[in-house]
């Protein structure tokens, strides 16, 4: 009888394969097709939203069919915030349902299996990030088929249009793992999207008290269909024929989206009373609005500090993106403010030693070094620049605003947001994923800790609306000293399970879950109050709610509570590192296993002990890929580094040194004394951390197109001074599509010609460029307010003559005037 040696996990995972006499070869990334097809062959997703709450099914089919048993590993993204709830595996007639289990039980029970010849299946989420689960199929015989089924749970976040975001993650790009960082990362094997070998299907299914005005998506859609007259439940599905070769991203609109809701969910008939999974658990949502006397002034004061990812995977279009949106955040920025500008890959570099204030020569400044930046510092190590700017003391009366731009590929997620956290108590983190794979536990996870705000930036999404929407936030005043009350029957006690609420700003959701103990009648009712001081004014947004459990809601409230708790109880393990152990693990594992709910310290382990053959023969490892966006060079035989240290790490998963050189193509790589023989090379400039040959990175640059004609608002906006105001000049007049003199000509006698110039561009933006109101709004703000500032005489007169020379018919009050 064959079977498999418990060791193998501690192999290199291309052990069968053949090794040279005297020189060791590492084969690793997905093998050629051809010869040795990859066994996932379709995904099929359905999802079901129930106002701002999502359950995704996703049904993984593999088949195997080679001569010879398999274990088939996927690593694959997931929502940070996702809360795994269900694990099952159909073989056959034969279905066999995962457990929650400690983690390392789990690997050994799946080893266990494997060595007896038993079918057994792993599903766990990194040790690094929260966002990627590895999910390992073992003991596939030949000519077998498997149906993996796998549940999660997630909350949907608001988007700055008020769509609801959900993101199916397809992408998962391999995480960059900074030299001398806790763990080894985790192995990633990606092809070129169009050589992903297996389809997708998805359907999704959207409820909600208000009616659903509308469902957008990056991918092609059939029409919406609406299942009843009040369309408040409708379908949807992607287009037949889609390729699984970016996130899917759905933008779901309700009409009156900002009603405060609460929802109380019956608790599990089995569990025991006084349980978390045994009591009624009630979500309340929350969007506090603010006076409008206080949202009309904006601060002038802050240091706003702008760290941009320059990795080379951040190059191209990301990079113009980047360098533009520096460019309007800079000129949005008030007088009498702080900032400076940090950029980071392998290493880091800032524009001045430390803040400076804003004038017109540090704008300047500043200007022209973002000009000069290029993706060209490699790797993707947030870390140390973080570090540098936490240290560096706070500036009195000016709160520290940090502004994050990356694409997200870092492997230390967890420690990158126990920094923030740390740090919480003296600035605001607004966070930016730029491009598909950003790790949306990375994102999410530091402008939570941060207190600030997170935003994705995807497909053809402009960068600009959504970083000045959180300039809006950032230039906010902030909220303190909140407070959440609960009002309830007295037989009936309350347990938050969320983390307090550090941060809130206008028009945002705030999501509670607290479980409820205790007996109440049919009709009691409980009330939730959310205090808060703003400016100075204590205010409060309450919500009354019916104590009765809603109908049909499953158990998705109870896990998304579970979710909350299990993710603050990890943190406060982090942060009990070195210390006296206070059982914490022990309670995550606990609330875990009860919940059904995956965490870091457990994983979903199914063995089919009901098989009663025994698989023969050794077990063959196949890495399924997940899809990569950087594209590739054609061949280059040239020696490289590019695709060194292969060596598995001793432990379950093999893992390079730099998750980024795990990004195999669909060839065989074989590595000798650092020579890749394979006929495909990627290139650095779109990837993190690995030089080409000199001469081969010169060819590549001159290869480079020219850049794009400048934008038009863009231009414009460049031409503005620090103080708000624009200058009489050929510049200014080319911008505005009229020659020198046809401007110079038309300015009423009495104008200044910085005040006739302010107005005519004002009048620009508001005549031709309402479609990016968002864009520019800030900006023009400050223009206005350094036009009131003149007390100029013949502003009327101004406006009159502008918009005869521009063809406009803009009014006065429109320019805040």
């Amino acid at each position: 009888m064959g079977s498999v040696n418990t060791t193998r996990r501690k192999k290199n995972c291309s052990q069968q394969l053949p090794v040279h006499t005297g020189t060791m070869m590492n084969r690793c990334g997905l093998l050629t097709l051809q010869r040795e097809p990859v066994p996932l062959k379709s995904i099929e997703v359905e999802l079901e939203v129930r106002d701002h709450v999502a359950t995704v099914v996703s049904t993984l089919n593999y088949e195997n069919k080679e001569d010879k048993p398999l274990e088939a590993v996927f690593v694959f993204p997931l929502p940070g915030d996702a809360a795994v709830c269900h694990f099952s595996a159909q073989i056959g007639q034969t279905q066999i349902v995962a457990e929650v289990k400690e983690k390392q039980e789990a690997r050994e029970e799946y080893d266990d299996a494997l060595s007896s010849g038993q079918q057994a299946f792993l599903l766990e989420e990194s040790d690094e990030s929260p966002d990627i689960f590895s999910l390992s199929v073992g003991s596939l015989p030949p000519g077998e088929s498997a149906s993996i089924r796998l549940e999660y749970v997630t909350e949907l976040a608001v988007q700055a249009d008020d769509g609801l975001r959900f993101c199916l993650p397809a992408v998962l790009n391999p995480r960059y793992q900074p030299q001398g960082s806790e763990g080894a990362g985790v192995q990633v094997t990606s092809v070129p999207a169009s050589l992903v070998p297996y389809s997708l299907s998805f359907s999704a299914r959207v409820s909600s008290p208000r009616p659903v005005s509308k469902v957008e998506s990056n991918c092609s859609l059939d029409p919406l269909q609406y299942l009843n007259t009040d369309q408040t439940q409708a379908t949807v599905k992607l287009a037949a024929g889609h390729k699984f070769d970016r996130d899917v991203e759905l933008l779901i609109y309700y009409k009156d989206a900002h009603q405060p809701t609460a929802v109380v969910e019956a608790g599990q008939a089995s569990a025991e009373p006084g349980s978390l999974m045994g009591d009624p658990v009630v979500m309340v949502s929350l969007y506090p609005e603010f006076p409008q006397s206080v949202m009309s002034s904006m601060a002038s004061c802050g240091d706003f500090v702008l760290l941009m990812d320059r990795s080379g995977s951040m190059s191209n279009t990301r990079i113009r993106s980047a360098k533009d949106t520096l460019l309007l955040l800079l000129k949005s920025l008030p007088m009498g403010c702080y900032f400076n500008i940090y950029s980071f890959g392998s290493r880091y570099e800032h524009i001045f030693p430390k803040s400076v204030e804003y004038s017109q020569q540090t704008m300047e400044e500043a200007l022209k070094k973002v000009e000069q930046m290029e993706a060209d510092l490699g790797g993707t190590e947030i870390l140390e620049p973080l570090k540098h700017i936490y240290s560096q003391p706070c500036i009195q009366n000016q709160p520290r605003q940090l502004f994050v731009f990356t694409d997200g590929e870092v492997g230390n997620t967890k420690e990158v947001i126990d920094l923030v956290k740390k740090n919480s108590g003296s600035h605001r983190c607004f966070s930016f994923g730029i491009g598909e794979g950003a790790s949306s536990a990375l994102i999410n996870g530091m402008a939570k800790e941060g207190g600030g705000h997170a935003q994705f930036i995807t497909g053809t999404d402009r960068m600009q609306p959504k970083v000045m929407q959180s300039l809006r936030f950032a230039l906010q005043p902030a909220v303190v000293d909140i407070s959440v009350t609960w009002d309830l029957p007295k037989e009936v006690s309350v347990t938050v399970l969320s983390p307090p609420i550090t941060a809130l700003f206008q028009g945002q959701r705030s999501l509670i879950y607290a479980q409820l103990t205790g007996q109440s009648s049919e009709a009691a009712e409980g009330c939730v109050t959310l205090k808060y001081s703003l400016a100075g004014h204590p205010s409060e947004n309450q919500l009354h709610f019916s104590l009765r459990p809603a109908e049909d809601t499953g158990l998705t409230v109870h896990r998304l509570g579970a979710r909350n708790l299990i993710r603050s109880l990890e943190m406060e393990e982090r942060d009990r590192r070195g210390q006296q152990d206070g059982g914490v693990k022990e309670k995550v594992v606990q609330l875990s296993v009860q919940s059904g709910v995956s965490s870091s310290f457990t994983a979903f382990i199914a063995v089919n002990k009901d098989n009663s053959e025994v698989i023969q023969g050794p077990l063959v490892r196949r890495n399924i890929p997940t899809p990569c966006t950087f594209p590739i060079l054609k061949s280059s035989g040239r020696h490289t580094s590019a695709f060194r240290n292969f060596q598995g790490r001793s432990g379950r998963h093999p893992s390079p040194k730099c998750a980024r050189e795990m990004c195999a193509s669909p060839v065989m790589y074989e590595e000798t004394e650092t020579v890749c023989a394979s006929a495909v090379m990627y290139e650095e400039i779109e990837t993190d951390g690995f030089p080409m040959m000199e001469e081969e990175n010169q060819s590549r640059k001159s290869a480079v197109p020219e850049q794009p004609p400048r934008d038009p608002l863009l231009q414009l906006v460049s031409l503005q001074e620090a103080s708000g105001c624009w200058l009489l000049d050929a510049a200014l007049a080319a911008a505005l599509g009229k020659t020198n003199e046809e401007v110079e000509k038309s300015k009423p006698e009495k104008a200044s010609s910085e005040v006739w110039a302010t107005i005519l561009a004002l009048i620009w933006l508001h005549g031709f460029k309402m479609d990016a109101k968002d864009e520019w709004e800030l900006l023009a703000m400050k223009a206005a307010s350094w036009l009131r500032a003149q007390n100029a005489p013949c502003v009327s007169e101004c406006v009159d003559a502008g918009n005869v020379l521009l063809g406009c018919s803009v009014k006065k009050e429109a320019l805040g005037l």
